[in-house]
C-alpha cells in the first residue's frame, strides 16, 4: 500500500513546512557534538556495537530471502503469505529471538465476478488480465493470482453511459460542474494520481455516480516516464494497479471491528454498517482496456491539465454507447499472520523499541514490500548474532512482520488495537519500513526523532557515492531547489538546507503501518526507505512487481537493502541502549512554528483569493471570457472568510518554546556531566519521555473520524496518503468551515499545552539533584 515516493521537486516543496528555522538554531540546542542520549564513554561502546552490527549484514541473505518469498502469489488468504510467515517465524527463532505467529481474522473480501464492457455499434470486451512478460519467470504464473481487483469496493452490476473525471479529486468535479456535466447516474472513469485512489470512487459515489472505473495512464507511470517493462522497468499496457479503497480516512484496519482487535470473541459490525465499504462497484483497469473506453467519449474536449498520454483525444463525456461493469465478491473472513519477535530488554524491559516492514503483496510484491521486510530480518539476524556473543539491549526490541497491511493496514492495526493499553505504556518508538530501492533516503516521522534520525544517517555511507546519507540527503535538497522548474519554497529550503547542521524530516500521513502507532494510540514514529533513482513505481501493485523485475529495476546489487538496515539497525540500537531515550523535543517546537506560520499563510491566502474570486464574478469576468462555442459557466461563489482567531494556538506555540529552550538548558548540563542521576530519577526521565507523543493526541479524535487522535500529524480526508499538518484547522479552513477552524484553534493550543506541561515536568527532573 506504501504511497509512490515523491518527486525531489515535489518532495522538495512538501519539506517546507518542516524545514522553518530548524537548522539555524541547530547548533544551540543539546547533542550536537555527541551521540543523542548517551554519555562519551556510552557513545564510543555504541559506535563498536554498530560496527559489529554492520559487519553481520551479508547483500546475499536479503537477495535469496528476496526471491524465495516472492516466488508464489503472497496475498492474504494465499498458501504463500502463510508459508511466508512460517519461514520468518523459524529464522527469528533460529537467530536467538523469541518469536510466535498472531492470528487474526479479519474481512477479506475476494472478487467472484469482474466483468467490463462497452456496449453498442462498437463493442469492446475488456482482457483484464495481465499477460507473461518475456525474461519474468513468475509472470506466467496463473494459480492462485487473483484477479485485478480494488478491495472493499461495492458489489454491483450495472449499464450507464461514461464520465471521464481526471483524476477524481474535488477540483476535478468542480470543473466538471462549470462544463455542466453531471455524473448522477453514470459510470466514472478516473486516472490513477494526484491523490489516493479510495478517494475517487468514495467521491465518485457522494456525487451520485454509480461505478467507478480506475485505470493507469502512461503518462503518469508508463511508456512517458521511460521503456516500459520488460526493455525498461515502466508500466507495460496491459499492467494493472491493484488496490484497497477503504474509506481509510475514517479508520484503517478491519472494517467491522473499528478500534478493537479483531479477535475470536470481538463484536463485528454487520456489513451494511461498516463505514469504510463502498456502495458502488469500483475496477482498475490498464491503459490497453481503458483506451477503447476513451475513445468512445464525446462532448467537450478535456482541459489540457486533463489529458494524458494515450494516442487520442481526450474528451470528457458521454460516451456513445453504454458500459457494462460487474464486480462479484466473496465476502468472507481470513485470517492474517503478524510474526512478532522479542528480545526482552536486561535494564528497562518495560520500554519497546517496536519495529515493522509488512510481508503480504498484492501478488508476488517483491518491492512492495518484501525488499523492505528483507532488511527488516537482515537487522534481526545481526542483532541475533550480537545476542548470542553476549550483547543485552536496555530495553526490549520487538521486530514486527505484519500481514494484510495492502488491504487496509489489517495485521499492524489489529495488533496495535489489541495490545493499545500495554503499547500506550511501554512503546518509545516505532519504526517502520516498506518498499525499498536505490537513491536517497526518505525519511518521515515524529520531528523529536529528527535529531536521531540525522546522527545515524550522518555515520552511515551512501553505497554509490560513498557520501554520507545525510549528506545525500541535503544534495537532494539542495539540487530541487536550484532547478529552474522549482517553486520558490523549494529554492527557500535549499537557502537554509546550505547552512549545514540537520536534514529536517518529513511529516506523516497514512498508506503504511505506523498509522495505528503514530495518530491512533500517539506513539512517536519514523518510516524510512530508499529511493529515487529505481523504476519501480511502474509495476506498482500489479503481478510485475517480481524478482526479476527487482533485480533488474530496484536494487540489483541489494547494497541499499544493507544501506537500510544500517539506517533503521541503528536506529533500534541506540534507542534500546541510550542512557536517555534519544528524543529532542526543540525540533518539534521549530517545525510546529513553521505549522503554525503555515496556517496564517492559509488564512491570508485564502481571504485574498475570495476577494479576487467576488470581484471577478461581480464583473462578470467569466461569462465575458467564455467561448460561446465552448461555453463554461462561472465557478460557484465562494463564502466570505470571517476573522478566524488563531490566537490560540499562536500563544501555545510561544510558550512551548520557550519551554523547549529550558528543557535543553537542563538537558545540556546533564549530559555534560554524564547523565548523573539516580537510577530511579532516570527511570522516572525516560518513562516520561516514552509518553510524550501520547499528550499530542485528543481523546475526542479529529472532526468525523475519532480513530485519529493525533492533533499534529493526519492523512488528509481529501488527499489520502499525503499529510495535513495541524489538521483540525487547516482541514476547516480548506473547506470553509470557519466555526470548526476557530473551535480546533483552541483544541489544538490545549493539546500543545499539556505537552508543554509534561515537558516542563522533564526539565524539572532533569534539574532535580540525583
Amino acid at each position: 500500500m506504501t504511497r509512490l515516493k515523491m518527486q525531489p521537486l515535489l518532495l522538495a516543496a512538501c519539506l517546507l513546512a518542516t524545514f522553518g528555522s530548524a537548522m539555524a538554531t541547530d547548533k544551540e540546542s543539546h547533542d550536537e557534538g555527541g551521540m543523542l542520549g548517551f554519555t562519551p564513554r556510552g557513545a564510543n561502546e555504541q559506535q563498536d556495537l554498530e560496527q559489529r552490527f554492520d559487519a553481520q549484514l551479508d547483500p546475499a541473505d536479503q537477495r535469496a530471502w528476496l526471491k524465495q518469498m516472492s516466488s508464489e502469489p503472497n496475498h492474504v488468504g494465499s498458501p504463500h503469505d502463510k508459508a511466508n510467515a512460517e519461514f520468518m517465524l523459524a529464522k527469528f527463532r533460529e537467530w536467538g529471538w523469541d518469536a510466535h505467529i498472531e492470528t487474526f481474522s479479519v474481512l477479506y473480501p475476494t472478487p467472484k465476478k469482474v466483468a467490463l464492457e462497452l456496449l453498442g455499434p462498437h463493442p469492446y470486451t475488456a482482457t483484464l488480465n495481465e499477460p507473461a512478460v518475456a525474461g519474468d519467470a513468475t509472470s506466467g504464473i496463473k494459480d492462485g493470482v487473483l484477479p485485478p481487483y480494488n478491495i472493499y469496493g461495492g458489489d454491483g452490476d450495472v449499464s450507464a453511459e461514461l464520465v471521464y473525471v481526471n483524476y477524481g479529486m474535488p477540483d476535478d468535479y468542480k470543473e466538471l460542474a462549470r462544463h455542466g456535466i453531471d455524473v448522477r447516474g453514470k459510470i466514472v472513469i478516473t486516472r490513477y494520481g494526484a491523490g489516493w485512489r479510495g478517494l475517487k470512487p468514495k467521491l465518485a459515489q457522494e456525487h451520485g455516480a454509480i461505478g467507478c472505473l480506475i485505470y493507469s495512464d502512461p503518462r503518469d507511470d508508463g511508456y512517458a516516464q521511460g521503456e516500459a517493462y520488460p526493455e525498461g522497468g515502466w508500466r507495460p499496457a496491459d499492467a494493472v494497479q491493484r488496490g484497497s479503497v477503504a474509506d481509510m480516512q475514517q479508520y484503517p484496519g478491519d472494517p467491522l471491528t473499528p478500534g478493537i482487535g479483531s479477535t475470536p470473541g470481538a463484536k463485528r459490525l454487520a456489513l451494511k454498517d461498516a463505514k469504510t465499504i463502498l456502495k458502488i462497484p469500483v475496477l482498475p483497469i490498464s491503459y490497453a482496456d481503458a483506451t477503447p473506453l476513451l475513445q468512445s467519449l464525446t462532448g467537450p474536449v478535456a482541459p489540457s491539465g486533463w489529458r494524458g498520454s494515450l494516442p487520442l483525444t481526450y474528451h470528457i463525456g458521454p460516451s456513445t454507447a453504454p458500459v457494462h461493469l460487474a464486480v462479484q465478491s466473496d465476502w468472507g473472513q481470513k485470517p492474517v499472520y503478524d510474526v512478532i519477535a522479542t528480545l526482552k530488554g536486561s535494564t528497562e524491559p518495560d520500554q519497546w523499541i517496536v519495529r515493522g516492514n509488512h510481508h503480504d503483496g498484492w501478488v508476488f510484491g517483491a518491492w512492495d514490500p518484501l525488499a523492505g521486510n528483507v532488511a527488516l530480518m537482515a537487522e534481526a539476524k545481526a542483532i541475533g548474532a550480537l545476542y548470542k556473543e553476549g550483547w543485552r539491549p536496555k530495553r526490549t526490541l520487538v521486530y514486527a512482520s505484519w500481514d494484510g497491511e495492502e488491504a487496509g493496514l489489517l495485521g499492524s492495526t489489529e495488533w496495535a488495537e489489541t495490545h493499545a493499553t500495554e503499547l500506550q505504556r511501554k512503546a518509545v518508538l516505532y519504526l517502520n519500513s516498506d518498499t525499498n530501492g536505490r537513491g536517497t533516503l526518505n525519511a518521515e516521522g515524529s520531528h523529536s526523532l529528527q535529531h536521531l534520525v540525522n546522527q545515524v544517517a550522518n555515520g552511515v555511507t551512501d553505497p554509490e557515492t560513498k557520501a554520507s546519507v545525510r549528506e545525500r540527503m541535503r544534495a537532494r535538497v539542495l539540487v530541487s531547489g536550484y532547478s529552474k522548474e522549482a517553486k520558490p519554497e523549494a529554492g527557500e529550503i535549499a537557502k537554509v538546507a546550505a547552512q549545514g547542521g540537520d536534514v529536517p524530516i518529513g511529516a506523516l500521513g497514512s498508506g503504511s503501518d505506523y498509522s495505528a502507532f503514530l495518530q491512533h494510540l500517539g506513539i512517536a514514529s519514523l518510516d524510512l526507505g530508499f529511493g529515487g533513482e529505481d523504476d519501480n513505481p511502474g509495476i506498482y501493485h500489479s503481478r510485475y512487481d517480481s524478482f526479476d523485475h527487482y533485480v533488474r529495476f530496484g536494487d540489483p546489487t541489494f547494497e541499499y537493502g544493507v544501506t537500510l538496515s544500517k539506517v533503521a539497525g541503528h536506529i533500534v540500537l541506540r534507542t534500546a541502549d541510550a542512557s536517555v531515550v534519544p528524543l529532542r523535543f526543540s525540533d518539534f517546537s521549530v517545525t510546529l512554528d513553521r505549522y503554525v506560520d503555515d496556517i496564517h499563510k492559509l488564512v491570508d491566502d485564502t481571504r485574498k483569493s475570495t476577494d479576487q474570486q467576488h470581484q471577478l464574478l461581480d464583473q462578470h469576468a467569466f461569462a465575458l471570457v467564455s467561448d460561446p462555442t465552448r461555453p463554461m459557466a462561472p465557478p460557484a461563489r465562494d463564502s466570505d472568510v470571517p476573522n478566524i482567531d488563531l490566537a490560540p494556538l499562536d500563544q501555545a506555540a510561544k510558550q512551548l518554546k520557550q519551554s523547549a529552550q529550558a528543557y535543553d538548558t537542563a538537558y545540556n548540563a546533564r549530559a555534560t556531566a554524564g547523565f548523573n542521576m539516580s537510577e530511579a530519577q532516570r527511570r522516572q526521565l525516560n518513562a516520561l519521555m516514552g509518553r510524550m507523543e501520547q499528550a499530542l493526541s485528543d481523546p475526542s479524535g479529529l472532526p468525523e473520524r475519532p480513530w485519529f487522535k493525533h492533533m499534529i500529524y493526519a492523512p488528509g480526508m481529501l488527499t489520502g496518503y499525503e499529510v495535513k499538518t495541524v489538521p483540525g484547522v487547516r482541514e476547516a479552513l480548506e473547506a470553509r468551515r470557519w466555526a470548526e477552524a476557530n473551535q480546533y484553534a483552541t483544541v489544538t493550543a490545549k493539546v500543545l499545552d499539556r505537552y508543554r506541561t509534561q515537558l516542563d515536568l522533564l526539565t524539572e527532573l532533569l534539574k532535580k539533584p540525583s
